[in-house]
C-alpha cells in the first residue's frame, strides 16, 4: 500500500483535462515545459494518471463489481431489473445509458487517457527524455493508457480512441474506432515502450508501479484479445480476421523484434505468435518459481506486503484512508461485524465453480470463503448460492482502521500475476502448435503448486497427460485452470468474451445448478444427467470449535447423520457439546414450492434464474449482451456517437 493514488502534488492538475472529455478545460498558465523538465516533477503528472484508480467508477465497480455474472464470479439480482449494478449482473446493461455510474466510468477512463496523453507529449518533448527515470516514467504512461483502453474495449466495445492530448480547435467529438485497430495501436507502444522500463526490482516502487514484466505481460494479454473474439456492431462475435482488411491495413498491424527476428502480427495467429513470443520473452528475462503457498499471495496485499520477482507483477496502489480502495469491502470475506469494520459484499461465487475443483486442489479453500465473520474471530455459514471470495480478509489488515470502518481498506488490487503469463504461453502455444511439450510444460507449472508433492504425479503428470489428447481438450483444460487459479480475480468475464464461449458456459452453469438441485430433493434420478449429483451433500452437519465452524462433510452426503442437531447457538453448551447444526446446501439449489393446498412442485431455483437473464438462448451458441451503453450524457452531445447494434439488450425480458 502506498499513497500513489490518493495524494499527489497539485502540479498533477496543471495541464489541459478533460472532465467532458468532449468539453476540455482551458489550458493551465503553468509552462509544461518546466513540468517535464525533470523526472522528479513528471513523476507527479504520471501519479496524477494513476489517482483515478481511486475514484468509485474503479475500485467498486469497473475492477470487480461488474465483472459479473459468468460461470465464476456471480452475484444474484432481483426477478427484475432495477437500473442500478445489478443490471450489469443479469447482462441487461443495457437499461444503463441514464445510469450516473456508468457515465462517471466512461469519464474517469477518459480523463485517465487524456492525462496519459499530456504525459506522453510531455515526456517525449522534454530536454531529459533519454534519460532512465523519464523513459520509464513514459512506458507507464504507456501502461496505463493502454490499461484504460483495455477497459473500455471490452466494457462498450468500439469507441473513440485518442493519441494526443486535447488541444485547442482539436475535434474531440469523432466516432467509434474498431478495438482491433485500437487493440493493435496499445501493443505497438507497449512494444516500443517495455525495453526501457524498469523491471520491479530496479527501482523502489517495485509492483505498486507499472513496471517492465507487467508491459511485457500486458503485451501478452493484448495480443490474446487482438487475436480472439469481440462483439461486432451487427452483434455478432467476430475475430478481426473475420471482417476486417488486416492484410492491408498497416492500423491493424505491430511491428516487433525478438531474437534478432522482425516480426509483423496481422492476422489472428500471428497475435497468438506475437503473445507466444513476449510471454517467453519474459520467462527468459525474469523467470521465478510460483510461491508454493497460494493463500499467500492475497494475505499479503492484505498485510500490506509487496514482494518483488514474486507472483505477483503488477497490483493497484491503494491508500489506507479516504477512498484508498473497496478490496476487503466489497469483494472478500464477508465481515458484517468486527474490531475492522464491516464489509457490504456484492462480488460472489457460483456452487457450480466451488464443485467443479479437485477436492486436493488448495487453491479451492484460498478461494472460496463458505463461512462469514459476525466478529472477530466467529464464523457463521453462508448459503450455497452466498459463497464468496476469500482471497481478500479484511480482519487480516495489520492496522486497525476501527469498528466503525468500511471502505478504504487499503489493501492492494492484483492486475497481473505471473501464473496469468504462464497460463497466456500454454494457450497460444497450444493454438499455433497444439499440446506440445512446452504448452504441457506451462500448465504443469501452474498446477504444481496447487497439490501436494504426493499428489503430482496424478493431479499434475498424468492429468495433463489426459487433456492433451487434442488441441480442443487443451484448450478446454486451460479454460478451467484459469478459472481454478484467478477466481475471485474477475478476470473470467472478458476471457469468455474474447474465447466466445461466454453463452455455453452460462448453460452449462444453469443447468448443473438445476441438476445438483434436483439430485438433492430426490428430483428425476431416473435422468443420469441428475443421478450423477445424488451424493452431492443435499446439507452440511457441522459443528463450532471456539469460534471456527468444522465441517462434517462438504462436498458429500455424510455416511452417517449425526444423531444430536441443534440450532447453532447451542453448539458446545452443556449437554451438546458433541452436537452439530446442519445448513441446507445443494437442496437450495433448486426451488420447492409448496401450495396452500399443501401440494409440493420444483422449480430453478431464483439465484440460477435471475443471476444470468439477459441471456435467453437455451444453445449458448448466441452473443452474450455483456457491453455496456454510451452513457446517454455522451451521446446527446455528440455527433457521432449511439448504441445501435453490438447486441445491446434496451429491453427488460
Amino acid at each position: 500500500m502506498k499513497k500513489y493514488i490518493l495524494i499527489f502534488s497539485s502540479i498533477a492538475m496543471i495541464l489541459s483535462s478533460c472532465t467532458d472529455f468532449f468539453q476540455p478545460e482551458s489550458p493551465s498558465t503553468f509552462d509544461s515545459n518546466y513540468v517535464f523538465s525533470n523526472s522528479g516533477d513528471a513523476k507527479k503528472m504520471v501519479l496524477g494518471v494513476y489517482a483515478l484508480f481511486a475514484q468509485d467508477s474503479y475500485t467498486s465497480r469497473a475492477s470487480n463489481v461488474w465483472l459479473q455474472n459468468t460461470d465464476v464470479e456471480a452475484t444474484a439480482p432481483g426477478v427484475q431489473p432495477d437500473g442500478s449494478r445489478r443490471d450489469v449482473w443479469s447482462l441487461q446493461g443495457g437499461l444503463l445509458a441514464n445510469f450516473g455510474d456508468v457515465f462517471k466510468a466512461w469519464q474517469d477512463d477518459y480523463l485517465a487517457i487524456e492525462r496519459a496523453n499530456q504525459c506522453i507529449e510531455g515526456i517525449q518533448k522534454s530536454p531529459v527524455a533519454n534519460t532512465a527515470d523519464m523513459k520509464m516514467l513514459l512506458g507507464e504512461s504507456y501502461c496505463l493508457r493502454a490499461y484504460r483502453y483495455f477497459m473500455l474495449i471490452n466494457y462498450f466495445g468500439d469507441v473513440p480512441y485518442f493519441r494526443e492530448a486535447a488541444k485547442a480547435g482539436m475535434a474531440l467529438d469523432i466516432p467509434k474506432t474498431d478495438k482491433n485497430i485500437i487493440y493493435s495501436g496499445m501493443i505497438q507502444d507497449l512494444v516500443n515502450c517495455e525495453p526501457d522500463m524498469y523491471f520491479a526490482d530496479q527501482f523502489s516502487d517495485g509492483i505498486e508501479r507499472m513496471n517492465r514484466e507487467f508491459a511485457i505481460g500486458m503485451i501478452t494479454r493484448l495480443a490474446l484479445f487482438r487475436a480472439g473474439y469481440g462483439t461486432t456492431k451487427d452483434g455478432s462475435m467476430q475475430r478481426a480476421d473475420n471482417y476486417l482488411d488486416v492484410a492491408n491495413n498497416d492500423s491493424l498491424a505491430v511491428k516487433y523484434t525478438i531474437d534478432g527476428v522482425e516480426k509483423t502480427a496481422r492476422t489472428s495467429n500471428e497475435y497468438y505468435q506475437l503473445a507466444k513470443d513476449y510471454a517467453q520473452k519474459l520467462i527468459s528475462l525474469r523467470d521465478r518459481p510460483l510461491n508454493p503457498d497460494f493463500a499467500s499471495i492475497f494475505s499479503n496485499e492484505c498485510k500490506w506486503i509487496k514482494t518483488v520477482n514474486d507472483d505477483v507483477l503488477y497490483e493497484v496502489a491503494f491508500g489506507s484512508t479516504n477512498g484508498g480502495g473497496d478490496v476487503g469491502w466489497c469483494i472478500g470475506v464477508p465481515v458484517t461485524a468486527s474490531s475492522k469494520g464491516t464489509t457490504t459484499i456484492q462480488t460472489g461465487l457460483t456452487p457450480t465453480y466451488y464443485y467443479s475443483f479437485d477436492p486436493k486442489d488448495i487453491r479451492r479453500d484460498a478461494t472460496v470463503s463458505r463461512v462469514s465473520y459476525n466478529s472477530d474471530v466467529n464464523q457463521v455459514m453462508l448459503g450455497t448460492t452466498s459463497l464468496a471470495i476469500a482471497k481478500w480478509n479484511r480482519l487480516l489488515l495489520t492496522n486497525n482502521p476501527g469498528a466503525t470502518s468500511s471502505k478504504g481498506t487499503g489493501i492492494n488490487w492484483p492486475l497481473m500475476r505471473y501464473s496469468d503469463v504462464l497460463l497466456m504461453l500454454a494457450e497460444a502455444e497450444n493454438q499455433l502448435n497444439g499440446p506440445t511439450l512446452l504448452a504441457k510444460d506451462m500448465l504443469k507449472r501452474v498446477r504444481s503448486r496447487a497439490f501436494s508433492a504426493a499428489d503430482n504425479s496424478v493431479k499434475v503428470q498424468a492429468y495433463t497427460d489426459s487433456v492433451s489428447s487434442s488441441s480442443a481438450a487443451f484448450f478446454d483444460a486451460i479454460v478451467n485452470e484459469r478459472a481454478w487459479e484467478f477466481g475471485g480475480e474477475c478476470l473470467r468475464k472478458f476471457d469468455l468474451g474474447r474465447w466466445n464461449i461466454y453463452g455455453q458456459k452460462i448453460v452449462q452453469t444453469k443447468t448443473m445448478m438445476d441438476n445438483i438441485g434436483k439430485a438433492a430433493n430426490g428430483q428425476d434420478l431416473t435422468n443420469p444427467e441428475v443421478a450423477k449429483y445424488a451424493n452431492y451433500a443435499a446439507k452440511l452437519y457441522y459443528q463450532k470449535d471456539g469460534g471456527n465452524i468444522v465441517f462434517l462433510n462438504t462436498l458429500y452426503n455424510p455416511a452417517t447423520i449425526p444423531d444430536q442437531i441443534v440450532d447453532v447457538s447451542l453448539l458446545g453448551t452443556t449437554g451438546n457439546e458433541n452436537a452439530y447444526a446442519v445448513a441446507n446446501w445443494c437442496n437450495s439449489m433448486y426451488k420447492k414450492i409448496t401450495a396452500t393446498d399443501g401440494t409440493v412442485s420444483y422449480a430453478t431455483a431464483d439465484y440460477t434464474a435471475n443471476c444470468w437473464r439477459g441471456y435467453t438462448d437455451p444453445t449458448g451458441l448466441s452473443a452474450v449482451p455483456y457491453l455496456l451503453p454510451i452513457p446517454s450524457q455522451t451521446v446527446a452531445t455528440s455527433l457521432y456517437l449511439n448504441n445501435d447494434g453490438y447486441g445491446l439488450v434496451t429491453g427488460s425480458n
